[in-house]
């Protein structure tokens, strides 16, 4: 008997319902759980209030939340676009680029929001590497491995030339460090740890894995091409 073989396709629907029934339960009681902090920043964001919405955790998050309809909708329209003009894998590329959007700027946006201290408190900067985990605490070390996850994720799907871990691994890591200078320079009350690359760098690069099987290749190289086949030569005649 051959092992090997794929399972049949129901089986493979029936497993991905299940999974799907287990993601929506899964964010639909993280919902519950945090349905009242993030109620608390409502009425400020339907006024469009900036103080009390964009700039608290439970603002940006609850904002987050609200835009995410909007965000298959822009994929739709994209891939709908490139469809039209011929492009290839045209859903791909677009869930990739809207999925860097959605999911990195709200990130990005809570690691700028300014402390009590901004523009009074000089610039810290700890260089010192496994220092700060200790600090970090597990929500803190979870938080900072979602901050780039989501490119870690979508970018290899969207750029073929970032389809491997270790250009991954540089990716997130560049990225944390324009994050962690512009805190330092911006004197936001934060401190510029080395640990926040490292941990960050390692989120995108375990995102990048989880899409691997969805990774855009680059192109096959022109020894893996059929060639044309040769015309016989010539015989000498004589």
């Amino acid at each position: 008997m051959d092992h090997s073989a794929s399972p049949p396709a129901p089986a493979r629907r029936t497993r991905r319902i299940v999974f799907s029934g287990i993601a929506i339960l899964g964010v639909a009681g993280a919902l519950f759980v945090v349905r009242r902090p993030l109620m608390m920043s409502a009425p400020m964001c339907t006024a469009g209030r900036w103080h009390g919405c964009f700039d608290t955790f439970n603002g940006v998050v609850l904002m987050t939340l609200v835009a995410l309809p909007l965000a298959p909708l822009v994929a739709w329209l994209l891939a709908h676009r490139r469809r039209a003009a011929g492009v290839a894998s045209a859903w791909r590329l677009s869930l990739a680029e809207v999925g860097m959007v959605h999911g990195t700027v709200p990130f990005v946006w809570l690691t700028m929001m300014p402390g009590s201290g901004a523009g009074v408190v000089p610039g810290r900067v700890s260089l010192l590497p496994l220092r700060d985990l200790v600090t970090m605490g597990p929500l803190g070390i979870v938080g900072n491995l979602l901050v780039f996850a989501a490119l870690g994720f979508f970018a290899p799907m969207r750029f073929a030339a970032l389809a491997s871990p270790p250009r991954i691994l540089a990716l997130g890591a560049g990225c944390s460090v324009l994050v962690e200078v512009a805190q330092y320079v911006l004197r936001l009350d934060r401190v510029s740890s080395v640990d926040d690359v490292l941990v960050n760098a390692v989120g995108a690069v375990l995102a990048g894995l989880a899409s691997r099987r969805w990774w855009r290749t680059a192109a096959p190289a022109p020894s893996d091409r059929p060639h044309p086949a040769s015309e016989p030569a010539l015989e000498p005649v004589g």
